[in-house]
């Protein structure tokens, strides 16, 4: 009998996690159809990120007076089409993701991460980037745009994208300030994306070290929002835990 009841317990598992995914999935698609911001402001995994320079969402009144920034039309429409048991997956621990990573949901219906910039977004970020590029060193005004902006407790990092698949690398004491000279500088680094959550990071040789800057978008509870790695030889010679700059 104990038998048949775990058989009976297995066969039912996948059947319910499929309709606990598809309700959360479905409140979340509610919310957004009906306009219910209130609600969904409750459902924000804080602070939602968004592409640097533009700030993150750190809070509910933040939330509700950004939302028409991050979802417009386009978004809303991609969202209240979807279809739970088709546009949405379930992926492990990393949580419940629309199309490729569109957005991404916990296992709770929290929404944890938007991969998708409006043209509100857009324009914002063009007119940050044009405020931070006035008040850089000369040697680092040259860049398409900015990638990331690290600080762990000795150094700030930061990295630009120069445009054809290469970045640059620049980093100070972290008393210094980016309009003063860099202590170091190095040219031609790569960008590595790490699957659909959209964590990341990028990876700068110089001298027989490699110095990799590692990003966690969508990580477990206790992942560190950024990491500093760097190497000589394949061994690892120095770690430290970042955050990652507004």
């Amino acid at each position: 009998m104990k038998k048949l009841l775990f058989v009976i317990l297995l066969l039912t598992l996948p059947c319910f996690a499929a309709f606990s995914q598809s309700k959360v999935v479905f409140d979340f698609i509610s919310c957004i159809k009906n306009q219910n911001r209130e609600l969904l402001s409750d459902k924000i995994a804080y602070p939602l990120r968004r592409e640097y320079p533009l700030p993150p969402v750190k809070n509910r009144e933040e939330f509700l007076k950004r939302y028409n920034e991050i979802f417009d039309d386009s978004l809303v429409n991609i969202i209240i089409t979807s279809m739970p048991e088709e546009d949405w997956k379930e992926v492990g621990w990393r949580g419940i993701m629309l199309q490729r990573g569109l957005l991404w949901l916990d296992i709770k219906g929290r929404l944890t991460a938007v991969n998708y910039q409006s043209s509100i977004e857009k324009q914002q970020r063009a007119e940050l980037i044009d405020q931070q590029r006035n008040l850089l060193h000369p040697s680092l005004k040259a860049f398409k745009q900015p990638a990331c902006l690290m600080e762990t407790k000795k150094f700030r990092i930061r990295i630009d994208d120069m445009g054809n698949g290469n970045y640059r690398y620049a980093s100070w004491e972290l008393h210094n300030k980016q309009s003063d000279k860099p202590d170091l500088i190095i040219e031609n680094g790569t960008f590595i994306p790490e699957g659909t959550g959209g964590n990341y990071h990028y990876d700068f040789k110089n001298d027989g070290y490699i110095y990799r800057c590692s990003v966690t978008v969508l990580g477990e509870k206790d992942s560190p929002p950024a990491e500093l790695y760097i190497y000589k030889a394949d061994k690892e010679i120095l770690y430290q835990v970042a955050s990652v700059a507004d």
